[in-house]
């Protein structure tokens, strides 16, 4: 037995607004980036501390900018946009690339001891190591016998 659905244009347009709501708010309006969904994070945590690495292809390490404020971790920075010798015959077929300004805010879950993060950035990879403060980190409580 087959069952026949009504078309419906109206939900029609409502899922194609949908789909161009979400394509707009992930920062694909443009060829910008946007200011809290495009900036992919890889986050690993371990007894002494987290590891965050994030991939930003065409950024200069001057451009990168990483506070840390209140467990509040941000990254931020911008991309820029191609130069061209000849402006006046210039077309642009495709641009995909994203460009402009990112940022990034990340709450880090246990105190993490800011005198000590490290960043480091090769080929276009960031990694950032945040170690947890001494009082954050687990410890093993040694058990006593008591005297009885």
């Amino acid at each position: 037995m087959t069952t026949r659905v009504r078309w419906n244009p109206v939900r029609e347009m409502a899922a194609m607004q949908n789909v161009m709501d979400q394509w707009l708010e992930n920062g694909r309006a443009n060829g910008r980036l946007n200011t809290t969904h495009n900036l992919a994070l890889d986050a690993y945590e371990t007894d002494s501390g987290y590891v965050i690495y994030t991939a930003l292809p065409g950024v200069h390490p001057e451009n990168i900018n990483v506070s840390m404020e209140d467990d509040v971790l941000t990254i931020s920075g911008e991309v820029a946009a191609p130069v061209f010798e000849e402006k006046d015959n210039v077309r642009t077929l495709a641009q995909e690339r994203a460009t402009g300004k990112f940022s990034r805010t990340v709450r880090v879950s246990a105190p993490v001891d800011s005198d000590k993060i490290e960043a480091a950035f090769e080929n276009g990879l960031l990694k950032l190591t945040l170690p947890k403060t001494p009082a954050a980190q687990p410890r093993q409580i040694p058990v006593k016998a008591s005297k009885n």
